[in-house]
């Protein structure tokens, strides 16, 4: 829980009785959460300062066993019972040890996955089929995808690869292995990537996602790709409204592409399922060292999803 706004300094973990499952609800055992750039971002002062807003619980996305099911509580998938492994998203303040939630944002998780992988498996993954439904992207197409080694950065490549897209992925060297391995065309950030874009796809780009946010991914995109409705950012929102591209996400003025995110749940977890979608964890941390979670994924250079446990 952040009981101001700040830096991670000003996280706290409090005692709180679990409310029963109402009408409608479940509530769940947690085993794991996501921990995504946008929870650092919401108590950091950039959407805002309201003291109204404090002390604000934090996460989205949890994964864990359902101990209680409210009256008339059924999810996507169908039937809710007590025992069931679950996904949960979107999960207000998944940041818990046990956490109510409506029937509705409740997933049946994957076996094969582990507790840490689905905990990371929803918001980096509707995010992915987000953009890639914004931007159009269809097969035999070329994109650019911009962080492409990060939590939604591994997940858009794997799912454009699917889509029978071209991908060009940026990323520091030491993790094109990874990108080629997941189905992508590697290509290092920093000075020159116009140009090193050119050699890699000569015929041009169809297409463009900004999953970091510097001012370098937007006009790399903007300079490639010709019409800028099929170049979208998650990160880069004010670079991106100057430019015209799409804005995605929770920011304000973004599109929260709420319809595209929910539909999205089951595709993921079949996908995941099938073994067609990987969920690469970087590390996971005790839920009371929550802002040890926080400096690490700060940091930006994270390959695939940080992850909270009890």
């Amino acid at each position: 829980m952040a009981s101001a706004y700040g830096g991670p300094e000003v996280l706290s973990v409090i005692d709180e009785a679990v409310p029963d499952a109402g009408r409608g609800q479940v509530r769940i055992a947690v085993r794991a959460a996501g921990v995504n750039p946008f929870d650092t971002k919401v108590y950091s002062g950039a959407f805002g300062t309201d003291p109204a807003n404090l002390p604000m619980r934090l996460g989205v996305e949890a994964a864990g066993v359902v101990t209680a099911v409210g009256a008339d509580a059924t999810g996507p998938a169908g039937p809710i019972e007590v025992g069931d492994e679950v996904i949960a998203y979107r999960a207000s303040g998944a940041y818990a040890a046990e956490l109510v939630v409506p029937g509705s944002a409740v997933v049946p998780k994957p076996a094969n996955l582990s507790w840490e992988q689905a905990g990371g498996l929803m918001a980096a993954g509707v995010t992915a089929v987000h953009v890639l439904e914004a931007i159009g992207l269809g097969k035999d197409e070329t994109v650019l995808i911009h962080g492409a080694a990060g939590g939604v950065g591994l997940m858009a490549v794997q799912l454009a690869a699917a889509r029978g897209a071209t991908v060009l992925g940026t990323a520091g060297p030491a993790k094109h292995d990874l990108l080629r391995e997941l189905g992508a065309i590697p290509i290092a950030y920093g000075a020159g990537l116009a140009d090193r874009v050119r050699a890699v796809a000569p015929e041009g780009l169809d297409a463009a996602a900004d999953l970091v946010g510097t001012d370098e991914a937007v006009d790399v995109s903007v300079e490639l790709v010709a019409d800028r409705s099929r170049i979208a950012t998650i990160a880069g929102f004010a670079r991106g409204a100057q430019v015209g591209i799409k804005l995605l996400g929770g920011a304000p003025g973004a599109d929260p592409g709420t319809d595209i995110r929910d539909a999205a749940r089951l595709q993921l977890t079949e996908a995941a399922r099938a073994e067609r979608l990987r969920v690469l964890v970087a590390g996971s941390y005790p839920l009371r060292e929550a802002a040890a979670a926080h400096h690490q994924i700060r940091t930006g250079h994270t390959t695939g999803k940080i992850v909270l446990v009890p």
